[in-house]
C-alpha cells in the first residue's frame, strides 16, 4: 500500500485543494490530508473548524485520512509510513517555493519522495488567501469552495 501525505494550512480548503486530493487518490492507495499550522500565517479558522470542513468536503471520498499535526511533514510521513508528499503547484512562484521545501524535506528524510501536481487551469488563481479576501468583501465564492466552506465564510464575515 502506497500512502501519500497532502500537507497544508487549508484555511480554508478550496475546490483546488479538493481537485489535488482526488487526483492524488488516483495515484496512491491512501491520501492523508494533514493540517500543519504555520506560525507565520494568521488563520481565519481554528484547527477544529478546518478539520470539520475538510471532513465534510471529503466525506464522499474513500481512502482519505484527515488529521492535524504539529510535527514536520516528513515526521508525520515517517509516523504513518507514507513515502510520498503531494504538493499542488499553480505557477512559477509556487514551483520555486515548493522546490526549496522539497530539498529541505529530502535533507530531513531522503526516503520521502515529493510529487508535484499541476493545478488545473480553472484553479490557477484560487488560493485560501484570495478566497478569504474575496469573501471578506461579501463577494460570491460559492464556485471556488465546497458548500460547507462557503457557509462558514459567510458566518465569519456576517454576510
Amino acid at each position: 500500500m502506497i500512502k501519500a501525505v497532502y500537507a497544508g494550512t487549508f484555511d480554508p480548503i478550496t475546490n483546488g485543494h479538493l481537485d489535488i486530493i482526488k487526483r492524488a487518490l488516483a495515484l496512491f492507495d491512501e491520501v492523508h490530508v494533514v493540517i500543519f499550522d504555520n506560525p507565520a500565517k494568521a488563520t481565519l479558522f481554528n484547527i477544529e473548524e478546518r478539520l470539520a470542513m475538510i471532513q465534510e468536503a471529503t466525506k464522499e471520498l474513500q481512502h482519505v485520512v484527515i488529521a492535524a499535526s504539529n510535527k514536520l511533514a516528513v515526521e508525520y510521513c515517517e509516523e504513518v509510513d507514507a513515502k510520498v508528499l503531494v504538493r499542488g503547484i499553480r505557477a512559477t512562484n509556487d514551483y520555486h517555493y515548493e522546490s526549496m521545501m522539497a530539498y529541505s524535506n529530502k535533507y530531513l528524510d531522503e526516503n520521502i519522495e515529493e510529487v508535484f501536481l499541476m493545478t488545473r487551469l480553472e484553479y490557477t488563481f484560487v488560493s485560501s488567501s484570495a478566497i478569504k479576501e474575496i469573501a471578506s468583501h461579501h463577494r460570491d465564492v460559492s464556485t471556488l469552495v465546497p458548500e460547507c466552506v462557503n457557509i462558514a465564510l459567510k458566518e465569519k464575515y456576517h454576510s
